[in-house]
């Protein structure tokens, strides 16, 4: 099996949202486009193909640096739903800003290192080296006192001396593992500018339970699934570079996907190497 790269093209147009197709011009739009796309990154990231909402928004061109670009319309937009609960927003995928569908943020936390006790799940991890401690500090301070804006968690996480690296390495990891969240943004700081921070599980309360019903297999074929829906098709290791899940695991998930005739063999005309595909592109 080959695939058509004509073919390739128009799917990715559609699901990119690439001209010609309708500009997201709009709050409302951008739900939408998050919703019907399962997940997306918030700015295109280098090295991966993934739909992301400023493309949808100014096309496909890289973000730009002027504040008053018209593309950055969707900073605003991000912002303003951060306490709204319209989807799941965090740095998730490879640690950038991810935008999940709240139908598809249960199968990411099935897949977290979360069992439905969010005051005993990170001690257990930390016991075992899996949380790093100054990770641990910042969770416990969001536990302990509540939603918190960046200034006023670095301090009462006792991190006000640490290196900035470290305080943001703290962060990035407590999000991947769907710990804690951006709940809001406030004028704190030099920038008067600053994230407002909260435990997952005290934003979105039903979410554990609604990832209780799906095993990991599941959780994993429906995220491999969306993905290919999206990007038409991809090799190996460009599931495993966007998800990091190690590759036998991602072999045995696409394999399963082979077998129920989601997901083919194929062959990409002009890039070497094993690639999977979807019926539509071939």
């Amino acid at each position: 099996m080959i695939i058509n790269l004509k073919k390739l093209q128009a799917l990715r147009t559609r699901t990119f949202n690439l001209p010609p197709q309708k500009r997201v011009s709009s709050p409302a739009s951008a739900l939408s486009f998050v919703n019907k796309r399962g997940f997306v990154y918030f700015w295109p990231i280098k090295g991966i193909d993934l739909p992301s909402l400023w493309t949808a928004v100014a096309g496909d061109r890289p973000v730009a640096d002027k504040h008053d670009d018209p593309g950055h319309i969707t900073w605003g937009w991000k912002d303003n739903a951060l306490d709204k609960k319209i989807w799941y927003y965090g740095k998730i995928l490879r640690g950038k800003a991810t935008m999940i569908s709240l139908e598809i943020a249960p199968y990411f936390y099935a897949l977290s290192e979360n069992y439905g006790s969010p005051e005993e799940d990170y001690l257990i991890a930390y016991q075992e080296g899996r949380l790093p401690q100054s990770a641990k500090q910042v969770y416990e301070a969001l536990l302990d006192k509540g939603a918190m804006n960046t200034l006023d968690l670095r301090k009462e996480a006792k991190l006000s001396n640490a290196k900035d690296s470290e305080f943001n390495k703290a962060l990035e990891y407590l999000q991947r593992d769907f710990k804690i969240l951006p709940v809001g943004v406030a004028q704190a700081g030099a920038w008067k500018y600053s994230h407002i921070y909260a435990i997952t599980t005290s934003h979105f309360p039903e979410l554990a339970e609604q990832a209780r019903k799906i095993t990991e297999s599941q959780a994993r074929m429906k995220l491999i699934e969306l993905y290919f829906d999206m990007v038409g098709a991809a090799q190996i290791r460009d599931v495993q570079k966007l998800f990091g899940w190690g590759n036998e695991v991602v072999k045995k998930s696409v394999n399963k996907l082979m077998e129920n005739g989601v997901l083919i063999p194929a062959e990409h005309p002009k890039s070497a190497g094993e690639w999977v595909a979807i019926k539509e592109v071939i």
